[in-house]
């Protein structure tokens, strides 16, 4: 077993293992720790606590220390940094006719380093950009590409269901997200409907899928064949989470369709969830 804390430098970022150095720490604690891009000020996220070795992939680096007044007087002073270096980047980025939005930029504590995110259609040739940033910063300058969804967890905003969006909130990482989730939680396959503001598939696809696989197993499909109290019939609909299949029967197929309950039923040949090409082909860029 070996001691750990946990430490996040974003809000809502992934949390990173340090050696506490036998220093008790509490959730929200600031602390200085050096990290690959330099030192850096974090909060604690996860106390004290003891974890098997085997889950730390190498060796924890020691928290330098828990940070004093000063240290937090710099952050907030890289803070309003941060935002002129902001500025002054979209000034250079047009004088430049770069075909780049500027998103975010970072200081990192100890001033070694700032590093501008930004989104772009396509490879972007940023390095007459950084030879100008260097020159005004008189520091190393690091210019980053990120995506869509990227972008969405730093500057944040509403979804479509009226909350903050989930990854600017509590989700610490992305978790992949698929068409066939869509497919299988009987969703419209319209892009408006299943795909988030950033223009990917909503995060929240995925806080279900475990719940839909599971009933997928004892559930028929659409175009299922199954024995019902009053005869074999087709599946034609089916409501996972209530449970209610509606079936048309064999004995009577242009009669109105037959609802039942799953449990009223008996399997004998079940349908399949199925893409096809033409679907794959409309979503491809929405995963």
């Amino acid at each position: 077993m070996v001691s750990i804390i946990g430490v996040r430098f974003k809000d809502v970022g992934k949390v990173y293992y340090f050696d506490p150095a036998g220093i008790d720490f509490k959730i929200g604690d600031s602390v200085i720790v050096e990290t690959v891009r330099g030192v850096e000020c974090g909060k604690v996220a996860i106390a004290n606590k003891e974890i098997d070795e085997s889950k730390i992939s190498s060796p924890l680096k020691s928290v330098i220390r828990k940070a004093d007044e000063n240290d937090l007087k710099t952050v907030a002073e890289n803070r309003e940094k941060e935002k002129k270096a902001f500025t002054i980047c979209e000034q250079k980025i047009k004088q430049h006719d770069l075909q780049m939005k500027l998103v975010n930029v970072e200081y990192t504590f100890d001033n070694n380093k700032i590093m501008f995110y930004f989104t772009a259609d396509g490879r972007v040739d940023f390095r007459e950009l950084v030879k100008d940033l260097a020159y005004v910063f008189r520091t190393r300058i690091e210019l980053r590409q990120i995506g869509v969804r990227d972008e969405a967890k730093m500057l944040g905003g509403l979804g479509i269901c009226g909350r903050p969006f989930c990854c600017n909130t509590f989700l610490g990482e992305f978790q992949p997200v698929s068409i066939k989730m869509a497919k299988e939680q009987g969703m419209s396959l319209n892009p408006v409907k299943i795909s988030g503001t950033c223009g990917r598939l909503m995060c929240c696809l995925k806080y279900e899928q475990d719940v839909y696989t599971s009933l997928l197993k004892t559930t028929p499909k659409v175009d299922a064949i199954v024995e019902t109290p009053d005869g074999k019939g087709k599946v034609i609909d089916v409501n996972l989470i209530t449970g209610v299949l509606t079936v048309t029967l064999n004995k009577s197929p242009n009669a109105a369709p037959h609802t039942y309950n799953v449990s009223d039923v008996k399997i004998i040949k079940d349908g399949q969830i199925r893409l096809d090409r033409s679907e794959i082909e409309k979503l491809k860029n929405l995963e």
